[in-house]
């Protein structure tokens, strides 16, 4: 049997926590808040049916909304950028259907995950600012939060790979 569910679900649950209990608690300068919890969407496996992935992304987002009390920002979010990593995946690593089964973020170059996961970021950070602040007045607010929390996220984000890739 395959450990892959496991391994999902164990990620979900990580981020969920590593999200609520300690990043959302993290505001850098007064406003820079990491949203690593969309590591999940960068993870979770390339297939045609994008119910599973749009269910959990929603879940995932909806769980966040609760304990930060968001009103629904984040479970749009997740939800947008879980429906158009599909079409980032295939435009920037240049892959089929077929190589959905073999696919791994870690056998490809640094440069394609880092746009992939990049354009991701920031699409979710942007749509996640904008819905919060939901004011043309705070327009350079949500670009400078977009922009400074994305470049956290992905920091963190990389980061995190690197030590656990090594540990392995």
């Amino acid at each position: 049997m395959s450990r892959r569910p496991f391994y999902l679900s164990f990620v979900f649950i990580s981020l969920i926590l590593l999200q609520v209990l300690v990043l959302n608690n993290v505001l850098f300068f007064g406003f820079i808040n990491p949203y690593i919890y969309i590591a999940f969407i960068f993870i979770y496996p390339y297939k045609t049916n994008r119910f599973p992935i749009l269910s959990l992304a929603f879940l995932l987002g909806l769980i966040i909304d609760i304990f930060s009390d968001s009103g629904g920002a984040n479970a749009f979010a997740t939800t947008f950028i879980a429906f158009i990593r599909l079409y980032f995946f295939k435009t920037i690593f240049q892959k089929t259907e077929v190589d959905f089964e073999f696919f791994d973020l870690k056998q490809e170059t640094f440069g394609k995950v880092f746009n992939f996961t990049a354009i991701l970021t920031f699409t979710h950070h942007f749509l996640l600012f904008s819905l919060l602040n939901f004011s043309f007045r705070n327009f350079f607010d949500v670009i400078i939060n977009t922009f400074l929390s994305g470049v956290f996220s992905l920091f963190l984000y990389f980061l995190g790979n690197f030590i656990l890739s090594r540990k392995q």
